[in-house]
């Protein structure tokens, strides 16, 4: 099998756009300093076996676990269409319990797994969230065990058919003390996911569409008569 280096630089920075511009929506729509003026988030997107393929210019330690969030996600809730997944647990993957992490699938053409649509994509995005709950403000306490840090989410569906799942928000809300901007921030998470999954989605038909169009220009021209 031979490559082409132009089209692999093409898709290089591409995809690595893709990561941008999940960070910039992300930075804007959220509430917290930690999001806006910090820029503490991370973004990336993973092949559909949970690779990552590309990631912006962001967070070092969150890029290099975010691989093993995504894992724990696929293994434990893997998102379906429609559906997001939401962890922070340090055992699976995350840093310390203020980085929120959420996981969305980019559902394509074609039949995957028992005839399920096609999962060709995934994207995530990780966040510091200003509290997560525990012994003090800021869930980054001097501590002895985990649970004094703050709320420890393993991997759970946070949006299902498309809409977040009142009750599991409720739960996390109830556990910090910035409610209004914990939501804020959360949504504004989502929101990067599903801009990645839409600007996947379009790169990933444009694709499609030339190769099939410089495959149809090799043919050769058939004769008639």
């Amino acid at each position: 099998m031979t490559f082409d280096p132009v089209q692999i630089e093409l898709f290089h920075h591409r995809l690595g756009g893709i990561a941008e511009e999940m960070g910039a929506a992300l930075q804007r729509s959220a509430f917290s300093p930690n999001i806006k003026e910090r820029r503490d988030y991370s973004c990336a997107l993973f092949d559909g076996g949970g690779r990552m393929v590309s990631q912006g210019e962001n967070i070092p330690v969150h890029l290099g676990s975010m691989p093993d969030a995504v894992a724990a996600a696929l293994r434990e809730a893997p998102p379906g269409e429609g559906e997001m997944t939401l962890l922070n647990d340090p055992f699976r993957g995350g840093t310390h319990l203020p980085d929120l992490t959420v996981v969305a699938p980019v559902v394509l053409g074609g039949a995957g797994v028992a005839g399920s649509p096609a999962i060709r994509f995934y994207v995530a995005n990780r966040a510091h969230h200003a509290d997560i709950g525990g012994m003090s403000a800021g869930s980054m306490p001097l501590s002895t065990e985990i649970f004094q840090e703050g709320l420890v989410i393993p991997p759970v569906r946070i949006v299902r058919q498309g809409e977040i799942d009142r009750d599991l928000l409720r739960l996390l809300l109830a556990n910090v003390r910035t409610p209004e901007e914990r939501e804020g921030d959360l949504r504004a998470q989502i929101a990067a996911c599903r801009l990645g999954n839409g600007a996947s989605s379009r790169w990933w038909r444009a694709s499609a569409r030339r190769n099939s169009a410089r495959r149809r220009r090799r043919l050769p021209a058939t004769r008639s008569g």
